[in-house]
């Protein structure tokens, strides 16, 4: 009945919303929703071996692969050791949501030509305290997001037989 009024999205508009729900931070927001999202994606282009990051550089903003192949890797004894192979539509510096946070791995491009769209961090705060349903939406995603990355690393726990000393995780979280 009021369809007259409800908004048109050009196709182009459209295929970006689409792109942008792949990822599970975004996978719940309307059109409408990403409309407010869509000013601050910056199309960024990378050579291959390019560090999109640094491990401990500041979470100053969300990345989504939109070509390429990007890798994120932990230095161990001044070696990387790859986490992941993203490609196209996933997201990463996920916890750029977060005040005050670093990052925990660092990423480089590894196809000439990689495409990354870049969403500020300022940006996306200052989107998320002007649209509380937005913010909702996005923080509750991140949240089951970190829940299976803590229910993974318990399953690879208790496969490898404790590798490590789990209570150093828990007991490390107020020494941070």
């Amino acid at each position: 009945m009021l369809s007259f009024l409800q908004k048109k999205y050009s196709e182009e508009d459209l295929i970006l919303f689409n792109f942008l729900r792949r990822n599970r931070l975004f996978e719940h927001l309307t059109d409408s929703e990403l409309t407010y999202l869509k000013p601050y994606l910056y199309l960024r282009k990378y050579h291959s071996d390019e560090v999109v990051f640094f491990t401990g550089d500041p979470s100053n903003g969300v990345y989504i692969v939109k070509s390429g192949l990007v890798t994120l890797n932990i230095e161990i004894r001044g070696d990387f050791e790859k986490l992941e192979t993203l490609r196209s539509g996933r997201l990463f510096g996920d916890n750029a949501v977060l005040k005050g946070t670093k990052r925990l791995y660092t990423a480089i491009a590894m196809t000439d030509q990689s495409e990354i769209y870049v969403m500020p961090k300022a940006n996306l705060i200052d989107v998320m305290n002007s649209h509380v349903e937005v913010k909702a939406k996005i923080m509750s995603a991140f949240a089951e997001l970190y829940n299976e990355y803590t229910t993974n690393l318990f399953k690879t726990y208790k496969s490898s037989l404790g590798f490590f000393d789990l209570h150093t995780l828990y007991n490390g979280i107020d020494n941070l």
